[in-house]
């Protein structure tokens, strides 16, 4: 792997299959009654994030301290930013202590980016703007694989993917259809017109994956099913008329299960708004992996960690 994990697109098809093969052996940790690696002892980890956080923060610091790390949180409310001290002074104010991991989340897209520039501690992007969340697009294949693997229905390879809802806000919508389709499902995107990114006709054609504004026509040959969160709080104006009326077009109802095959996995990257883009009976069904998805986070965030901190070129 690079120093830094800022993008999918920086993935090889070997970096990809070495972390979900790591990631595997760290599932098995969960499961312990001791649940502690001695992989990262001695290194510290900040998670410096600008935006709320449940699963993604949390996450990373059950995985650094699994493995561990000494994992610190701070907050952009809970910093010196918040007195106006500018991104470039607080990060180089954190990594001047000596730190050697920076997972950050920030409201601006190419953030991350940015920060890899200024640092040396590898930096893991745990979101940027509207851009990308690549430890999310890993935990949602990883999860995708091992569901098709436990149900022994074949690969990931060729699966047809369904990602619905609010694409124009996404950064999961982002990320994951530049890895799914890299491991070689077929993705198609849903959403209605006011929520579809512009320019995203000639953008998906180049990327590989299609788009469709019509739910009903792409769920019965789904092989998999991933609802994304209306972001209202990055929305600015009417996107759509009511949430009863987006629930109707876009959201997975409970007469809209009757509509997938069987043993179809539903995913959500979380929070989930209940009643609006998924209705409970979806979100609890048999076939639903959100639990799974949040288990899977903490395992490939191990496997993240471990690859940036204490694989082969990175010995301290």
């Amino acid at each position: 792997m690079k120093k830094h994990l800022l993008s999918v697109h920086d993935l090889s098809m070997d970096d990809v299959e070495t972390l979900f093969a790591t990631a595997a052996e760290m599932h098995d940790v969960q499961h312990r009654q001791v649940k502690k690696l001695p992989a990262l002892r001695g290194r510290t980890v900040i998670n410096l994030f600008f935006e709320d956080s449940t699963r993604t923060r949390s996450s990373f610091e059950i995985a650094g301290k699994w493995l561990s790390a000494d994992t610190i949180n701070i907050t952009g409310k809970g910093s010196s930013a918040s007195k106006g001290e500018s991104l470039r002074d607080t990060v180089l104010t954190i990594c001047a202590m000596g730190v050697d991991a920076l997972v950050m989340r920030h409201s601006a897209s190419g953030a991350a980016l940015q920060v890899s520039q200024w640092v040396d501690a590898a930096v893991i992007n745990a979101g940027d703007g509207t851009h990308e969340h690549p430890s999310q697009a890993l935990l949602d294949a990883y999860t995708l694989q091992r569901y098709f693997e436990a149900k022994n229905l074949g690969p990931l390879e060729g699966k047809h993917v369904a990602i619905v809802g609010d694409l124009t806000h996404s950064r999961v919508f982002r990320s994951n259809v530049g890895l799914l389709t890299k491991l070689g499902a077929r993705v198609t995107v849903v959403a209605p017109p006011t929520l579809m990114p512009s320019g995203v006709g000639p953008w998906s054609q180049d990327a590989g994956y299609a788009t469709s504004y019509d739910l009903d026509e792409v769920l019965p040959t789904a092989d998999a099913v991933m609802m994304l969160r209306v972001q209202k709080e990055r929305m600015s104006g009417g996107f759509f008329p009511t949430g009863r009326e987006y629930t109707v077009g876009y959201g997975l109802t409970r007469q809209r299960l009757s509509l997938l095959r069987q043993d179809v996995p539903i995913l959500h990257p979380g929070p989930m708004n209940r009643g609006l883009e998924i209705a409970a009976d979806a979100a609890d069904a048999a076939s639903s992996v959100v639990l799974d998805q949040v288990s899977a986070g903490v395992a490939v965030r191990m496997s993240i960690l471990y690859h940036l901190l204490a694989g082969e070129g990175n010995e301290k």
